[in-house]
């Protein structure tokens, strides 16, 4: 025989378990190779990676690599080739062409230092694009934009604008030589086609370096003319600075290009993690709010038990 106070204690228990909320948890589908454990499969997991790849940062690392590769390989030897080209032709006189030998090896160095340092640096550029799109996509579950992460976009930003300037007095001055070795291989051409015409002879026809600047006046012979100044041209070592010179300013035209291209890329991340990082605040805000609705409705229905 159950008495009354054993039925109003199981009346009591019926009401408090009734009142708290039944929880269902939602029991995902199965999908391809995802196991009922909710372990993801290779390919899921192949996709999830290809997704967090930036691909733009990395077609702008591989032409900055290829453009600053082209720019110090073909540029060094150019730049080899012309000091060759100076001594045996133009400048006989070791003094005469001394200070401008010591600033082409220091332009050599200088070509060491640029294919260092873009190396790194465009290596960091494709590692903060990483960053940049596994913030915005959120790859990596809890993962969050700081604001150390939007500052350092925003220096890198300033820092890609500040190289692109300096790149493209780069191109202009890689255009000098290429200009340069254009016209005495034009004039050399102009020598050609004149030697069916008696009338006028090429050995007028001249290219004098000295008015470049590049060696002094009181240099010995100083230019080449007619048949001399043709065998400059048929030489090994015209052929291949010229030829490099022009590949060299393609180089610094495809790094201006990829710069260009890395700085829309940050500029464009820079401002998705500045709203990322708005969302985030209004979620944290959100959630806060949901917490404490659920605290005050816990605490609402603990005093209604209570009172029951």
């Amino acid at each position: 025989v159950i008495t009354r106070p054993e039925m109003e204690i199981g009346r009591y228990h019926w009401m408090y378990r009734s009142s708290r909320p039944h929880r269902y948890h939602h029991v995902p589908a199965l999908r391809g190779n995802i196991s009922p454990l909710g372990i993801q499969g290779c390919f899921e997991c192949c996709i999830k990676c290809l997704g967090g790849v930036p691909y733009a940062s990395l077609v702008a690392t591989i032409l900055c690599f290829s453009g600053v590769a082209l720019f110090c390989g073909c540029g060094h030897v150019a730049l080899t080739g012309t000091v060759s080209i100076l001594e045996q032709h133009f400048s006989t006189t070791a003094s005469d062409h001394a200070l401008l030998s010591e600033v082409i090896q220091l332009m050599q160095y200088v070509i060491y230092g640029i294919a260092s340092f873009f190396f790194l640096y465009g290596i960091i550029l494709l590692a903060e694009g990483f960053y940049t799109t596994s913030a915005v996509k959120e790859l990596h579950g809890e993962f969050k934009t700081t604001a150390c992460g939007r500052c350092i976009s925003g220096m890198f930003v300033f820092l890609t604008y500040v190289l692109g300037v300096a790149w493209l007095g780069v191109f202009g001055f890689s255009a000098v030589p290429v200009f340069m070795f254009y016209n005495i291989w034009s004039t050399c051409e102009v020598i050609k086609s004149l030697q069916t015409n008696v009338t006028v002879p090429g050995d007028q026809i001249c290219v004098d370096i000295r008015q470049y600047g590049i060696i002094p006046w009181n240099a010995v012979p100083g230019k080449a003319c007619g048949p001399i100044l043709e065998n400059i041209c048929n030489t090994n070592e015209f052929y291949m600075s010229y030829h490099l010179f022009i590949v060299a300013c393609a180089g610094a035209a495809a790094t201006v290009i990829a710069l260009i291209h890395f700085l829309m890329i940050l500029s464009s991340n820079w401002a998705y993690l500045k709203d990322a990082s708005k969302m985030q605040a209004y979620q944290d805000i959100k959630a806060k709010e949901e917490q404490e609705l659920q605290d005050i409705q816990s605490r609402s229905k603990e005093q209604l038990n209570s009172y029951t």
